[in-house]
């Protein structure tokens, strides 16, 4: 399993739109053939901070090429308070065939 941890600090002004915006891309995102998670938790501490965790049978090269993904990213770009940051892991555990 591919596994992409996105770390995200948004604008305070923004998070009431970033929160909406991530809900309609999760909604899409869990509809892919290929994904076997996609949640978007917030800190507790930082309600500005986000992180999405994105879990896919294969590569999430195809992920990124939806319509939903590229939505998302230019509709939460100018929200950012930093870059985004996106990390890819090889999930070792559970084991999926």
């Amino acid at each position: 399993m591919h596994v992409t941890l996105v770390q995200i600090h948004v604008k305070q002004e923004h998070i009431a739109e970033f929160i909406a915006a991530c809900r309609a891309n999760h909604q899409a995102s869990v509809r892919e053939a290929d994904n076997r998670r996609f949640d978007v938790p917030r800190d507790e501490t930082d309600p500005a901070r986000f992180v999405l965790y994105e879990a896919y049978r294969t590569a999430a090269g195809a992920h990124k090429n939806t319509a939903h993904c590229s939505r998302w990213r230019e509709q939460v770009a100018p929200w950012m308070a930093e870059p985004r940051l996106g990390m890819r892991y090889t999930d070792l555990f559970p084991e999926v065939s």
